[in-house]
């Protein structure tokens, strides 16, 4: 029966993440890009400007809200977690150095899906029974388009649900319970008799952290994703940045691998990955799965922003993916290719080979470190997750629903501590898929309320300011 299960998944996977998907996301990506006139490179300095002057203003959100800065960092909290470290590592070893390239052309049409995503959420959301704002692809799709169109939101919400309970929780859990026991036995501290008996106790240590924070509401989730995002992301970066610097004279040598593995990758890793398809398609793929344009869930924290500004929250979107991948996946692929560590090409890899490329420059020492900031990556993934699967389970039965769901949320992080997870990763990963059709055609049909919203932003404000 599983066996069966495991079949069809990987044949539902394959096609998902497979060339047509991926076809269907850039060509969006493209489609909006040209219908705002390449909004994403023609306005990206004013973008930095507005997003980073909103996040130094210190003010406080109305109740039922968050702060723009608040927003931004609860959806960086689901969106920069274990791919970024995990997923850039598996695409270089799969895809060579030049699936990096594709990985930059991804974000760069990526910036354009995930501003239109949050602009239309922030125009189309509403105010549920408990006051607090909500929207997202859902509620764009419902109050967006014609009524004909409803059951895509639903399906949109049930694939959320569905892909929550594995991508934004029992997988990160278990990415934790992995970082915190390899640190520990490289120190000798545990035991291979003892890490299941540790592994319970983190799993229901994090089931109670979980479920405080997601019941105390959309202002507690925003009080600790502005806390925790910024910590996280700023070990990451100068751990990773002072590896670049150690191995400077080492960078020409790798961006140049970048560029022509991206149209020759034989060339780079002796023929091990020979297809130009493969390496596009590693870099892709995991450059959509670690920044999640297209998927539009991104943009369901977007909507709980406390602004009368559509587009203003917009460039969000830009900045988020700039972030996510321009910034923190191209960091992890210099640690790893800076760094000289051997990469074996046509092979899968993981977190170790990031891990790796930091302790072959630091030393054993940074595993602890590294350790740490694996498990801010995935528990700030849990959190924005559980924010997104608590709207999805709304949308579908009501507020009633959300606290039964958020404590049965909870309790799966017991289960990712504590069981093998391969299967449910890639159902997981299959629903995660799914949740990009009806999301993309969605956009792709409102891409004209975009237009003129940015139109009429430019016209206005975004004149002066």
């Amino acid at each position: 029966m599983l066996q069966t299960i495991e079949q069809i998944n990987n044949v539902v996977n394959n096609f998902i993440w497979g060339v047509p998907a991926m076809i269907c996301i850039i060509g969006v990506g493209m489609f909006l890009s040209v219908r705002t006139r390449f909004l994403q490179i023609r306005k990206f300095p004013y973008a930095m400007k507005v997003t980073i002057g909103r996040m130094l203003k210190k003010r406080e959100a109305s109740d039922g809200a968050l702060t723009p800065f608040q927003a931004v960092c609860t959806a960086l909290a689901a969106t920069v977690g274990t791919g970024n470290v995990a997923g850039v590592a598996g695409a270089i070893a799969i895809g060579g150095p030049g699936a990096v390239f594709w990985m930059w052309i991804s974000a760069i049409l990526g910036m354009c899906t995930k501003f239109s995503e949050v602009t239309l959420a922030v125009h189309f959301r509403e105010t549920n029974a408990n006051g607090e704002l909500v929207g997202g692809p859902m509620y764009y799709i419902k109050n967006g388009l014609k009524k004909h169109w409803l059951w895509l939101a639903y399906l949109f919400s049930a694939f959320g649900v569905l892909t929550v309970f594995g991508t934004g929780n029992a997988t990160q859990v278990n990415t934790i319970t992995t970082a915190i026991d390899s640190a520990l036995y490289n120190f000798n501290l545990l035991s291979e008799e003892s890490a299941p008996t540790l592994n319970l106790v983190i799993g229901i240590v994090l089931a109670a952290l979980i479920a405080l924070i997601l019941i105390g509401g959309i202002k507690r989730i925003g009080q600790v994703t502005e806390k925790l995002v910024p910590f996280m992301a700023i070990i990451y970066i100068l751990l990773a940045i002072g590896v670049v610097l150690i191995n400077f004279r080492s960078i020409p040598a790798v961006f140049g691998s970048v560029f022509e593995g991206a149209f020759n990758p034989a060339a780079v890793t002796g023929g091990a990955v020979g297809s130009f398809f493969m390496s596009m398609k590693k870099g892709v793929s995991r450059g959509i799965f670690s920044n999640e344009a297209g998927l539009g869930t991104g943009s369901i924290a977007h909507a709980c922003a406390d602004t009368r500004k559509p587009v203003k929250q917009g460039f969000f979107g830009i900045f988020e993916v700039f972030v996510d991948t321009i910034v923190i996946c191209t960091l992890t692929a210099l640690v790893i290719l800076c760094s000289g560590v051997p990469v074996g090409y046509g092979e899968a890899a993981g977190a170790e080979l990031t891990i790796s490329g930091f302790t072959s420059v630091y030393g054993g020492w940074v595993s602890i470190f590294t350790a740490v900031s694996m498990c801010c990556f995935a528990f700030s993934t849990i959190i924005g997750w559980g924010l997104y699967g608590t709207r999805c389970i709304e949308f579908l039965f009501g507020t009633r629903a959300n606290k039964p769901f958020m404590i049965l949320y909870a309790l799966v992080a017991i289960v990712g501590a504590t069981m093998n997870l391969g299967l449910m990763w890639n159902i997981a990963e299959t629903f995660n898929g799914l949740m990009v059709i009806p999301n993309l055609i969605a956009v792709f049909l409102l891409s004209g309320v975009v237009v003129k919203l940015v139109k009429e932003y430019f016209e206005g404000e975004g004149k002066t300011k």
